[in-house]
C-alpha cells in the first residue's frame, strides 16, 4: 500500500487545480482525510502482522531461558556439584573428538569408593552423602584445573584429564589416592579439632592414544582396570593392560550388525510397562511400554542394545521390531488407558516407517490408535525436521498423540519444543527429583509447566521415587506421574489405583517441612 504523506499531496493538489480557477478547499479536506484514514489503517494493519510474531518472540525467550537452565541443571549432579553422567558422556564425546582430531592425548580416570556400603551401614545414608561431598572435594583439589571430575553413580567418579598419558594420570590419581590415605581434612562429621580420618579408592586408567578405537571402547578400557584393582586388593591405581586384564578384543562391526538383525528378525525381545498415574486421584492413566533385551540375545541390557543398534546405523530396524513386542504383550494384557510407544526421530524420517503400517499393527491387535501416544526419544538426533514433522502430523491425523520425552535432559527435547507441536510434554526425572531439594529446578519446572499450559499439552512428571519429590509436582498443579514411588516397569503390570492419601499419610508438620524445603536456595 502507497501513502502520499499529507505535506507533499496538498501542495500538489493545489498545484493541480488552482491554475484552472476551481474550487480546492473541498476536494483538499476530502483527500488529506482519506490520507490520514489509511495512514492510521495502515499502522493498525502492521501492528496486528506484528503482534503474532512478538508475541512468538518472547515465547522464543522464555523457552531458550528455560532451556538453558534445564540444561545446566541436567548436568549437575545435585549432592556433590560436580557434573552428573549425562555430563560424563557429553564431555567424554567433545574430548575424544578432539584429541583424535588433532592426535592429542586424552586420559580416562574411574574411581571407586572403597568399602563404601560400611560406610552407609555405619553411619547411615546422611554420613554417606557427605563422605562423597568429601570425596568429590578432594578429587577436584588434588587435580590440574584443566581435568574434569564427574560423579557418574553411587559411590563411582570419572575424571578425564586431556593432554595427558598413562604415566602422568597414574601420577596424578595415585597423589591423590596419598592425600586421601594421609587424612588430609577432618572427615565429614568429625567434631572439630579431631583427627583426620583415612579414606581410600581404587581406580583404573586407559589413554588414547592407545588401543581404543571410540570413546565407549576407553570407558571399557579404564573399568577393566578398575575391576582388577579391586579384586587384587583395592586401595590402588592400575593402567589397563589388555593382556593382563583380559578384556576381550572389540566385536566386529560386521557381528553387531548381524546380533542387532537376528534380535529384530526372530523378536529376542520382551516388552514390559511402567504405569502412568493421575495424581489427582491415583487411577492409572495408561503404560509406557519399556524393551528388555531376552536372555541369549548378546545384549546386556536396553542402554547396550540401543547404543549397538545407533553405532550400526540399525536404529529403525529395531524401533520397528519393538513396536511390533510392545503392541502384541499391551493388547494381549488388555491393560486399560492409553498406550505410550517409544521411537526416534530417525525412525519416523525414514522411508521404512510408514503410518499406514502402524496403524494396520495396532487394528491388528485391536488397539484404537487414538489410545496411542508416541514418544520421541533422543537416542539420534534429527537430521530432516521438515520430514519429521509431516510424519509427526501424519500420525496425529491417524489420531495418535505425540510426547516430548526427558525434556530438560538435554539438547533434542527442549529444541523439538520449538519445532514441533506436542499434546504431553514429560519433564525429565533429572529436574523432578531436584526440583523437591533445589530453588533452581524448582523454578525450571514452573517454567516448563507454564509454558506446555499455554500450549496445551498434558504434563508428565518423570522418576518420581520419593514421597518429597510426589509433593512437588503435585503442588504445581501437574496432573500425571511416573516413577519407582508409584509402580515399577513390569511385564504384568498392576491396573489397581495408587492410595496417594496413603503415600502421604505424613503429619501436617512434616508435610509442611517438605515445602518449605523447596524454597532453599540453589
Amino acid at each position: 500500500m502507497f501513502i502520499i504523506p499529507v505535506g507533499i499531496a496538498v501542495p500538489v493538489i493545489y498545484a493541480l487545480t488552482v491554475g484552472r480557477g476551481e474550487s480546492i478547499i473541498l476536494p483538499t479536506i476530502g483527500v488529506i482525510a482519506a490520507a490520514m484514514v489509511l495512514g492510521v489503517i495502515a499502522v493498525w494493519l502492521a501492528r496486528r502482522v506484528l503482534e503474532p510474531a512478538e508475541r512468538l518472540d518472547r515465547a522464543r525467550v522464555v523457552l531458550e531461558d528455560a532451556y538453558a537452565r534445564a540444561r545446566a541443571e541436567s548436568l549437575r549432579d545435585s549432592l556433590t556439584g560436580l557434573g552428573n553422567h549425562r555430563s560424563f558422556q557429553e564431555e567424554l564425546e567433545r574430548q575424544w573428538v578432539m584429541a583424535t582430531r588433532y592426535n592429542t592425548r586424552l586420559a580416562l580416570a574411574i574411581v571407586d569408593i572403597d568399602e563404601f556400603q560400611l560406610v552407609n551401614e555405619r553411619e547411615g545414608h546422611v554420613g554417606g552423602d557427605r563422605v562423597l561431598g568429601m570425596v568429590a572435594a578432594t578429587l577436584t583439589a588434588g587435580l590440574r584445573r584443566s581435568d574434569r571430575v564427574f560423579r557418574i553413580g553411587g559411590d563411582e567418579f570419572a575424571i578425564l584429564m586431556p593432554g595427558a598419558d598413562n604415566d602422568e594420570s597414574f601420577l596424578s590419581v595415585r597423589r591423590v589416592l596419598a592425600t586421601a590415605l594421609e587424612g588430609s581434612g577432618s572427615r565429614p562429621g568429625s567434631t572439630v579439632g579431631s583427627a583426620p580420618t583415612p579414606w581410600s579408592f581404587t581406580a583404573g586408567i586407559a589413554s588414547i592414544p592407545g588401543a581404543a578405537r571410540d570413546r565407549a571402547a576407553l570407558f571399557r578400557e579404564a573399568d577393566a582396570a578398575l575391576a582388577w584393582g579391586k579384586r587384587h586388593g583395592r586401595t590402588c591405581v592400575t593402567i589397563f593392560d589388555s593382556e593382563r586384564h583380559g578384556l576381550s578384543a572389540e566385536r566386529p562391526i560386521a557381528e553387531v550388525a548381524a546380533s542387532i538383525a537376528r534380535v529384530a528378525t526372530v523378536g529376542a525381545l520382551k516388552a514390559v510397562f511402567q504405569p502412568i498415574f493421575d495424581l489427582r486421584n491415583g487411577q492409572p492413566r495408561g503404560y509406557e511400554a519399556l524393551i528388555r533385551p531376552q536372555p541369549g540375545s548378546g545384549f546386556s541390557d536396553p542402554s547396550e542394545l540401543f547404543a549397538a543398534a545407533e553405532s550400526v546405523g540399525r536404529t529403525v530396524e529395531l524401533d520397528l521390531a519393538c513396536l511390533t513386542t510392545e503392541v502384541t504383550a499391551f493388547a494381549s494384557l488388555a491393560l486399560p488407558g492409553s498406550l505410550t510407544l517409544n521411537l526416534s526421530p530417525r525412525t519416523l524420517e525414514s522411508d521404512e516407517f510408514s503410518v499406514h503400517m502402524l496403524v494396520q499393527l495396532l487394528q491388528r491387535h485391536g488397539v484404537n490408535p487414538d489410545r496411542v501416544v508416541l514418544e520421541l526419544t533422543e537416542r539420534e538426533a534429527v537430521e530432516d525436521i521438515d520430514r519429521l514433522v509431516r510424519a509427526v502430523e501424519a500420525c496425529r491425523a491417524a489420531g495418535m498423540r505425540i510426547a516430548a520425552d526427558d525434556v530438560g535432559a538435554g539438547n533434542a527435547g527442549l529444541r523439538l519444543l520449538a519445532q514441533l507441536r506436542f499434546d504431553i510434554v514429560k519433564i525429565d526425572l533429572s529436574l523432578v527429583q531436584g526440583g523437591a531439594v533445589r530453588a533452581t529446578s524448582h523454578e525450571v519446572v514452573q517454567t516448563l509447566k507454564d509454558l506446555a499450559d499455554r500450549w496445551g499439552a498434558l504434563v508428565v512428571a518423570e522418576g518420581v521415587e520419593t514421597v518429597e519429590q510426589l509433593v512437588f509436582v503435585r503442588s504445581l498443579g501437574i496432573r500425571a506421574g511416573q516413577g519407582y514411588l508409584l509402580g515399577r516397569p513390569a511385564e504384568t503390570p498392576s491396573t489397581a489405583a495408587v492410595d496417594l492419601d496413603a503415600l502421604l499419610d505424613i503429619s501436617g508438620d512434616r508435610l509442611g517441612e517438605i515445602l518449605r524445603s523447596r524454597a532453599l536456595p540453589a
